[in-house]
C-alpha cells in the first residue's frame, strides 16, 4: 500500500531492540531474491517511514496487538501521499479501501491488527489524527487491515482500544523493525509454523530508477513452506 520512493538516506536515529534476536534468513546464509537489500533489509530503509507496535498478552486467551506504519513525515491529512491498494484475497475486514482507490491518496497511517479489532482501531486512529497539528473538522479515512488470530486470541473481547493504538503510533520510529511475535503478529501463524511480523527491502539499480522498495507483512496463512525452491515444509512434515 506504500508508493515508491527515490533511494535516499533515512532520517532515523538507531535504536536497540532489547528482545533476544533470532537470526534473520540472511544471517544464516539464506539469500532470497535478486536485488540487494537496503542497509536494514526493512521497510524503514525507505526514507521517513516509521513502524511501531503495541503487544497485548493478558490471561490465557488474549494474544494479539497492533502494528502502525507511518509512511511519511508531517500531517498526512494535510499532505497526503500517493497510494494504491491491491486485493489478492477479498475475505478480509479492510477499512478505508474505497477512498484510496477513488483518490489514489493515503491520508492516515496504516494499522494492522486482529480481525474483530479493526473498528475500534479505526476509531482510535481517527482520534489520533485529529490530535495532529493543523487538523480541523474534516472527515478522515483511516486505513486498518487485519488477520484472524483467533486460534490463540479471544478477538471477540475486542482487546485493541485507543491505548494500544496510540502506543503503537506514538512509539513508531525508523531504524530496525522488531519482527516476529510482536504487535499485529503476536497471534498469527503461517505454513503450519508460528507467523508474525516480517519486513524486507530491495534497492533497484540506477538503470531501473534507483528506488528503494520496502515491505512489511503480517503473516497468517496456510500452505507448504518452500525456501529458494527447497520443499522445507514437506520434508519436515509441517504444513497446514
Amino acid at each position: 500500500m506504500l508508493p515508491s520512493f527515490s533511494a535516499a538516506e533515512s532520517a532515523w536515529q538507531p535504536r536497540q531492540i532489547t528482545k533476544t534476536a533470532r537470526p534473520r534468513a540472511r544471517d544464516i546464509g539464506l539469500v532470497i531474491g535478486t536485488f540487494p537489500t537496503g542497509p536494514l533489509n526493512a521497510i524503514t530503509d525507505v526514507a521517513d517511514v516509521r513502524v511501531g507496535h503495541a503487544t497485548v498478552i493478558e490471561g490465557d486467551d488474549i494474544r494479539t496487538g497492533v502494528t502502525a506504519i507511518i509512511p511519511g513525515p508531517g500531517n498526512l491529512y494535510t499532505h497526503p501521499m500517493p497510494a494504491w491498494i491491491h486485493v489478492g484475497n477479498g475475505y478480509g475486514k479492510l477499512i478505508g479501501e474505497t477512498q484510496v482507490r477513488e483518490f489514489g491518496e493515503l491520508e492516515t497511517p496504516i494499522l494492522l491488527t486482529c480481525t474483530l479489532c479493526v473498528w475500534s482501531a479505526a476509531n482510535a486512529l481517527k482520534e489520533w489524527v485529529y490530535e495532529q497539528p493543523g487538523m480541523g473538522e474534516h472527515t478522515v479515512n483511516p486505513i486498518v487491515g487485519e488477520t484472524n488470530d483467533s486460534r490463540v486470541n479471544n478477538m471477540w473481547a475486542d482487546p485493541i482500544q485507543s491505548e494500544q493504538v496510540f502506543e503503537a503510533l506514538d512509539n513508531a520510529s525508523g531504524g530496525p523493525v522488531e519482527e516476529g511475535s510482536v504487535g499485529a503478529g503476536t497471534g498469527t501463524q503461517a505454513f503450519g509454523w508460528k507467523g508474525g511480523i516480517g519486513t524486507s527491502s530491495r534497492v533497484l539499480p540506477e538503470s531501473l530508477g534507483g528506488y528503494t522498495v520496502g515491505v512489511l507483512v503480517q503473516t497468517n496463512f496456510g500452505g507448504t513452506l518452500t525456501i529458494n525452491g527447497a520443499p522445507v515444509g514437506r520434508e519436515l512434515g509441517s504444513y497446514a
